[in-house]
């Protein structure tokens, strides 16, 4: 009964996985610290109806970012004034805590900004505003927002969902193997010596 309750877990894990996440490899500075060159990340696929203020998102941005999709937080969404100076940075008129950003500095080349969104778009800043070619540097194109519809995924606030279904693959593994090795080794007590025979001597 092992291996079938084993494989089950591991076809169940591993088929839910790719079909609900994605891996991704943290590329270049721009979500330090948090998200550090190098980072492999497990990445929830979303459609644009659950995107929320605050997301790290996967998205793919030709018109700004040609090439592979980019990792960004969102700051902004259809209808909202985003405005920035100084390192802050205000969503109508609020001040957005921001605990995430650690180096408070701006690019040099960063102007101050104070733009509304476009439906249907979203205004992305990295974490690290130091070192990130993000939505400040396009206000000139549609605030320098990005269209919600190219989406791939969301990096999870947390890491519970990706940890239970490795451990339940994980677990599907062990299962899996301890049923094939039960059952070999039950293959072999069950089988018969081997009778010995002599021939009759003249």
């Amino acid at each position: 009964m092992l291996a079938p309750l084993g494989l089950t877990l591991l076809v169940g894990s591993v088929g839910y996985t790719l079909a609900n996440y994605k891996m991704v490899t943290v590329m270049g500075d721009s979500m330090r610290p948090a998200y550090p060159p190098g980072d492999q990340l497990f990445a929830e696929r979303i459609d644009a109806g659950e995107i929320r203020r605050g997301d790290v998102l996967l998205i793919d941005a030709p018109e700004h970012y040609p090439g592979a999709p980019m990792l960004r937080r969102v700051i902004g969404m259809g209808g909202d004034r985003v405005a920035g100076e100084g390192g802050h940075v205000t969503v109508n008129g609020k001040r957005v805590d921001e605990p995430y950003v650690r180096h408070r500095e701006e690019s040099l080349m960063a102007r101050p900004y104070d733009v509304k969104v476009p439906d249907g778009r979203l205004f992305l800043l990295g974490d690290y505003r130091v070192n990130s070619n993000d939505s400040r540097f396009h206000l000139s194109d549609r605030s320098g927002s990005i269209a919600a519809s190219g989406v791939q995924a969301r990096v999870p606030a947390d890491s519970a969902v990706p940890g239970v279904l490795v451990a339940l693959a994980s677990l599907g593994i062990v299962l899996l193997l301890a049923g094939v090795g039960g059952y070999a080794a039950g293959r072999r007590a069950r089988r018969p010596l081997a009778s010995w025979t002599s021939s009759p001597t003249a």
